[in-house]
């Protein structure tokens, strides 16, 4: 069942269910009363990333109060997204969109990751992911992505299991199109490895092209910036051997 991108969708922490009654934090009431100026039995739609979609109306107990009622469930829960999403940290404003369009494009685990070249840093994993959860909230996505802490790119891959596979963009590859090597590609649990603006290292392409379990793939003849290939990167990723395929 598609979303319904005509009305409000809200998350939540707390269970939901026929019946349901859940009180708005106070960064919520202030979003509906005043930002948005709803009123008593305006409907919208909530979610918290295990029960499903549910309709749910707006009632007003008291001036500085607001309750939202659950009525129906719209969506099912579906399985959560499996893919993967390993990031050099990017700035801040860059960061922002690249988490947003991860969860986009449907990756389960959000995974970031320290190279020899990285700009940015991780000040806040909470930010990451109430990031990760106003993008889940504005596209429709049901399933709230991880948003896990950094890790150095060799513990990364010393700890890695080897029953999911790596997929890195490799700038420095001899072809240009990365369908040949993502059709080899047989096993379904997978991850996506984005570097730095700077790109990978000579010794980090190295110790990744020496794993068994590490695919390397180009992404056309233009130099892409790290949020740009990304995104290039999930799409063909997805349409070739993730959930579009």
């Amino acid at each position: 069942m598609r979303a319904n991108y005509k009305m409000q969708r809200l998350y939540i922490e707390a269970a939901l269910s026929a019946g349901a009654s859940i009180e708005a934090s106070p960064e919520q009431f202030n979003y509906l009363a005043n930002v948005l100026r709803y009123e008593a039995g305006t409907e919208l739609l909530l979610f918290n990333g295990r029960d499903g979609e549910w309709k749910a109306r707006v009632e007003f107990p008291s001036r500085k109060k607001i309750v939202m009622m659950a009525v129906e469930q719209t969506r099912p829960q579906p399985a959560p997204c499996d893919l993967m999403f390993l990031f050099a940290p990017l700035k801040v404003g860059r960061m922002d969109y690249l988490v947003q369009k991860a969860v986009e494009m449907g990756a389960g685990i959000l995974q970031p990751v320290m190279t020899q070249h990285v700009q940015g840093k991780v000040g806040s994993i909470d930010r990451l992911q109430a990031n990760a959860v106003e993008a889940a909230e504005q596209c429709g996505v049901l399933a709230i992505p991880k948003v896990k802490a950094p890790q150095k790119l060799k513990d990364l891959l010393d700890a890695w299991p080897t029953d999911r596979r790596i997929i890195f963009c490799d700038e420095d590859s001899s072809t240009q199109n990365p369908l040949q090597a993502l059709s080899a590609i047989r096993e379904r649990r997978l991850a996506l490895l984005v570097g730095p603006e700077g790109g990978f290292s000579d010794e980090e392409r190295q110790l990744l092209r020496s794993r068994d379990f590490v695919t390397a793939i180009p992404l056309g003849p233009r130099i892409l910036r790290a949020d740009t290939a990304a995104v290039a990167a999930m799409a063909v990723i997805q349409a070739t051997v993730g959930d579009w395929a």
